[in-house]
């Protein structure tokens, strides 16, 4: 694999000037933010993120006002009572997205938030804790325990809320396939190990965020 130094100057050259390169990466939030967002925010992004999943995102954030309505603002402890046949009701509602799996899924991380903030406080204190130099375990964390949170999920929901983490698009794939870091999209422990172990790599030579380092490999893909 190629080092940081032929990284940064591949985006220097692409976007012209240090500047530029700036203007356009993200900036993760600190673990003091992290841990300052409430668990009803937390549910209402997780639930967001998997939702806008194979949808038109801005079809999904226009009608999210009438979700806060119905999950009564994704306050965990009352989202979790939330029955069968309420859901089923629900997918009478016109001013939501009537999808009963996704419907189903709001109140079985809801009793995930509540059981992470039995065990921790908060469940802004796990996203915040967990070490970035393996972000890969709390996506598999998050896969296990909430629902429908595998495959892009996890890390599009951490990219959301501000935790640093790298996310696989195909781009991203695509780069690391070319410094022969991977040879698919990492699904494996051992693959998600080997990309996990680049990216520490090359946040020790720069001292820059994951998502930053992930925006700027995904831009050496040629289109």
């Amino acid at each position: 694999m190629r080092d940081y130094k032929w990284l940064h100057e591949y985006c220097l050259n692409r976007f012209g000037s240090a500047a530029a390169l700036e203007a356009m990466l993200p900036q993760p939030r600190s673990a003091e933010e992290l841990r300052a967002i409430s668990d009803d925010r937390y549910l209402s992004l997780l639930s967001l993120r998997i939702f806008r999943a194979g949808l038109k995102h801005s079809l999904v954030d226009a009608k999210w006002p009438a979700f806060e309505e119905v999950f009564f603002g994704f306050d965990p402890e009352k989202v979790v009572l939330m029955g069968a046949e309420r859901l089923e009701n629900l997918m009478q509602n016109v001013r939501i997205i009537r999808h009963l799996g996704k419907l189903k899924s709001v109140p079985r991380n809801a009793q995930f938030i509540l059981d992470v903030q039995k065990e921790r406080g908060s469940f802004g204190a796990l996203i915040a804790d967990w070490p970035v130099n393996d972000i890969v375990g709390l996506w598999k964390y998050l896969a296990k325990h909430g629902c429908q949170l595998g495959g892009l999920s996890a890390p599009r929901f951490l990219r959301m809320v501000g935790k640093d983490s790298f996310v696989p698009t195909d781009d991203m794939v695509a780069a690391l396939k070319a410094q022969q870091i991977i040879d698919k999209a990492p699904t494996s422990l051992k693959e998600l190990a080997a990309v996990q172990a680049a990216f520490n790599q090359w946040q020790a030579e720069s001292g820059r965020p994951l998502c930053q380092l992930s925006v700027m490999l995904a831009h050496t893909v040629n289109h």
